[in-house]
């Protein structure tokens, strides 16, 4: 795959800035687009050329850059050829730098399992499962039971809904992709919070439609822009509530005042995790024609993989015809589980909620001991902080953290454009005390990367 020299330009976005000549801090922000798989393993970069000319720099500094990387065995080249991205050959064990057991993983935004209620939702499960023997077992919507338990968990929040505007789905990241495959076609805009959930992102691109960002300021969301960026848009992707990454809420007033000129799905996987105050109302309730998509995948357990999708039986029939291209349903016994979880209001517990609040405030405790210059508001919900740096370091220490025992998602990867160099996202979803062993790490490996050190760890899996 040719990748070309405006496309290389956006990921790199402002390359300029950091210490060092300028062939050296383009080779190292090239080599953290490929470890970070922005630039995927075969795909062929522009020539010399033309990427000094969408760089606006002298073509002696693009070469000495792709002659580092080649030195470093990130690029192959060839007479007569592009230059080819590709990954180092594995270094001896003797020498290779890896994790250990012993690694704080900052990656993954995900509670534990609440094992007690989850023994008890499956015990009960399996009492039930006897009566779906007889039935073959692919549910082209879900089972009963799950259906009727969601559209009653948004009957709660006062959004009256039938057991046939909802179909069950394998996650909420399950329901984005069918949704994008559905409604979406080549080109097509999709309207997307700025920063945003990464997989988000991947799956609109994997169907080859172009993101169109809005930015998601400190303040909030910009309802101008929204309407503005929606009138070119195919479709709209928000997560209004407690948002992936930043924890923002948004408020009623803007709730009321979005009415977005295309289809727009809102990701409610965060609703049930207020932390200081009331979980905010269906967006829905505001915009009726919304597609709403959720999961128990953060109020619950990562490991129970049930979503669903909120919307009209015309158009989730759609979506469950183009679902038979990849899978057929979802498992039973997990559904039968999650209906029993919902009927108990289980995703909404206040002794995980106040072990979450205890958590952000740890965090935010050990950020202003340790990394005193780092900016991180304090979210109203959800399990993230969205934390700022001084100096647009977080690809690099991304790549050096887990030589100190830490590993964290890196701003870029929640946005396009090389967006976000100077943000990571933090959540609070361990332990105190190891939140606050993670933060020290992580202001070693800064203290490492000030002092010339670089990394080469590949990005770790972000959910």
């Amino acid at each position: 795959m040719k990748v070309t020299s405006h496309a290389v330009a956006r990921m790199l976005g402002t390359w300029q800035e950091g210490p060092g000549p300028a062939h050296q801090r383009l080779s190292d922000r090239l080599r953290l687009l490929v470890l970070d798989g922005r630039l995927s393993l075969g795909s062929t970069l522009p020539s010399e050329r033309d990427l000094a000319t969408a760089l606006s720099t002298s073509r002696t500094t693009v070469s000495a850059a792709y002659r580092t990387l080649v030195d470093h065995g990130y690029l192959a080249t060839r007479a007569r050829a592009r230059a080819t991205v590709r990954l180092p050959d594995d270094p001896p064990p003797e020498h290779r730098s890896s994790t250990s057991s012993a690694t704080i993983d900052l990656s993954f935004a995900a509670p534990p399992a609440p094992v007690e209620i989850l023994h008890a939702a499956f015990a009960t499960a399996l009492e039930q499962l006897p009566r779906h023997f007889e039935r073959n077992g692919y549910d082209r919507y879900g089972t009963a039971e799950l259906r009727e338990a969601v559209a009653n968990w948004y009957q709660r929040r006062a959004l009256p809904t039938p057991p046939d505007h909802i179909l069950i789905t394998n996650g909420a990241q399950h329901a984005l992709a069918l949704l994008a495959r559905t409604l979406l076609s080549p080109r097509d805009r999709v309207l997307i919070d700025h920063p945003t959930y990464p997989h988000a992102i991947r799956t609109f691109t994997e169907v080859r439609a172009r993101p169109l960002a809005v930015a998601v300021a400190p303040s909030g969301w910009d309802t101008a822009q929204l309407h503005a960026a929606a009138r070119t848009a195919s479709l709209a992707y928000l997560i209004p509530d407690f948002h992936n990454p930043t924890g923002l809420c948004m408020p009623t007033s803007v709730r009321q005042a979005l009415r977005l000129a295309c289809p727009t799905v809102i990701d409610e996987t965060m609703t049930d995790l207020a932390l200081d105050g009331a979980s905010p109302e269906p967006f829905a309730l505001h915009m009726p024609t919304a597609i709403s998509i959720g999961s128990v995948s953060k109020s619950i357990w990562g490991g129970l993989r049930i979503g669903w999708i909120r919307a009209t039986p015309s158009l989730l029939e759609r979506v469950q015809q183009t679902r038979l291209a990849t899978d057929l349903g979802t498992p039973v016994v997990e559904q039968l589980a999650t209906a029993v979880l919902l009927n108990e209001h289980q995703t909404r517990r206040p002794s995980t909620l106040r072990h979450l609040r205890s958590q952000r405030d740890a965090l935010r405790q050990a950020l202003a001991e340790h990394l005193p210059d780092v900016h991180a508001p304090l979210p109203p919900g959800g399990v993230t902080l969205w934390a700022t740096f001084p100096e647009p370091i977080s690809s690099r220490l991304a790549a050096i953290a887990p030589d100190h025992g830490v590993t964290i998602a890196a701003g870029p990867r929640f946005g396009i454009g090389g967006a976000f160099e100077r943000n990571i996202r933090l959540p609070y979803t361990l332990p105190p005390r190891q939140l606050a062993q993670a933060i020290r790490r992580l202001a070693k490996a800064e203290q490492a990367l000030a002092r010339g050190a670089t990394g080469t760890h590949r990005p770790a899996p972000v959910a």
